[in-house]
């Protein structure tokens, strides 16, 4: 299984981006795919995670009402549209997918078996 991030940029704050994530190998609606981030010094953190099979989704407070997650079957792909952008946002955004998942570990990114390259997202004030 491979997973392409892409979207990432440098916005002003207030801005918005798309993230996408493309998932190729295995079969994409068994899997949930979730989007962590990482800023420089800091412990990589969960944002957004969706299973595929039933579109529940999942958001940490950081995000939840500014952010959303969302697939499209026929691209295999997941995107997180991310609006009203704030400076504490900046950081490496990575996608990550696993089959086997249970709702009390979408947030835990060791779980996740299948990851991204990452893509920088940098928000300035």
């Amino acid at each position: 299984v491979q997973l392409q991030a892409s979207g990432g940029g440098l916005v002003r704050a207030g801005d918005s981006l798309r993230l996408s994530c493309a998932v190729s190998g295995g079969t994409f609606r068994r899997y949930v795919v979730g989007w962590f981030r990482q800023a420089p010094g800091k412990e990589r953190e969960f944002v957004a995670a969706i299973r595929v099979s039933s579109s529940h989704t999942y958001y940490s407070d950081h995000v939840k009402g500014r952010f959303t997650i969302s697939r499209d079957n026929a691209k295999n792909a997941v995107y997180l549209q991310m609006n009203s952008l704030k400076p504490e946002d900046t950081a490496v955004y990575y996608c990550a997918a696993d089959s086997t998942i249970i709702v009390s570990s979408y947030y835990t990114a060791s779980v996740y078996h299948y990851w991204g390259q990452g893509t920088q997202v940098t928000v300035s004030s």
